[in-house]
C-alpha cells in the first residue's frame, strides 16, 4: 500500500470510531418508550377518564359545587411539568358563594392522559372542547391556563370562542416581542424575570425558524 494512503485509511477509521460511539452513546442516554397508564406493564389508572372521538384518553378531577348546580364552570389548564392534581388557592367560601364548578384534566401526554405525538394547539383546544362535551358542563364555560397553559387558552379564543364565557391567564408564558403589546409593558415584564428566563427567551426569539418575533 502506498504511504500516501496510509493517513485517509486512518480517518475513515477514525470516523467510523467516531460514529460508533456516537451510536452507543445515544442508545445508553436514551431515555425508554413511556409506559402508557393501563397498557402492559404501565402504570395503573387511577383517576376518571374520557375518551375522545379519536380514541384517545384524557384524565380529569373535578372540584366545586355539583356541576348541574354550579353558575360558574371553569377549566383549569396545567402548565408544564404539571397535572390535573394542580393545588388551586381558592376557599370553599368563595367556591360557594360564586357557585363555581372546577374541571382539572391531564393535558395529552401529561399523567394520566394519553400521548398525543402531533398534538398543536389546535388540537388542544378541541380537546378542551370534547372534554366539556362529553362530561356536560355546557355549552359555555370559562378557561383559566396556568403558566404554558396558557398556549391552549389562546387556542380556544382562535378555534372555539363561541363556547367560551371567558379566559384568564395565571403567570402565562408571554410573547414579549408581540408588536400589539406595549412596548414599555413588555419591557418591565421582561426585566422582571429571572436572568436564565431571559436568555431562555432571547434564545428563542432569535433562533431561525423559531422567533418569537413578527
Amino acid at each position: 500500500m502506498h504511504s500516501s494512503q496510509f493517513p485517509a485509511m486512518y480517518a475513515e477509521i477514525a470516523v467510523a470510531l467516531a460514529a460508533g460511539l456516537l451510536s452507543w452513546a445515544y442508545q445508553t442516554i436514551k431515555p425508554p418508550l413511556p409506559k402508557i397508564c393501563g397498557s402492559p406493564g404501565g402504570p395503573p389508572i387511577t383517576s376518571p377518564r374520557v375518551k375522545l372521538s379519536d380514541g384517545r384518553h384524557l384524565a380529569y378531577r373535578e372540584m366545586g359545587v355539583p356541576k348541574e348546580e354550579a353558575k360558574n364552570k371553569i377549566i383549569v389548564i396545567h402548565g408544564f411539568d404539571d397535572s390535573k392534581n394542580l393545588s388551586l388557592p381558592v376557599s370553599q367560601e368563595t367556591i360557594e358563594e360564586l357557585s363555581i364548578y372546577f374541571l382539572f384534566f391531564d393535558r395529552a401526554g401529561y399523567g394520566e392522559s394519553d400521548p398525543y405525538p402531533s398534538r398543536s394547539v389546535k388540537s388542544e383546544a378541541y380537546d378542551i372542547q370534547e372534554l366539556a362535551d362529553q362530561l356536560q358542563i355546557g355549552s359555555k364555560f370559562y378557561v383559566i391556563g396556568m403558566s404554558m397553559g396558557a398556549y391552549p387558552v389562546y387556542g380556544c379564543l382562535k378555534y372555539i370562542p363561541h363556547r367560551l364565557s371567558g379566559a384568564s391567564l395565571v403567570v402565562p408564558f408571554v410573547h414579549y416581542w408581540w408588536p400589539s403589546l406595549p412596548a414599555n409593558i413588555s419591557k418591565q415584564g421582561f426585566q422582571k424575570l429571572c436572568t436564565a428566563d431571559q436568555r431562555t427567551f432571547q434564545v428563542a426569539h432569535h433562533t431561525p425558524g423559531y422567533s418569537t418575533g413578527g
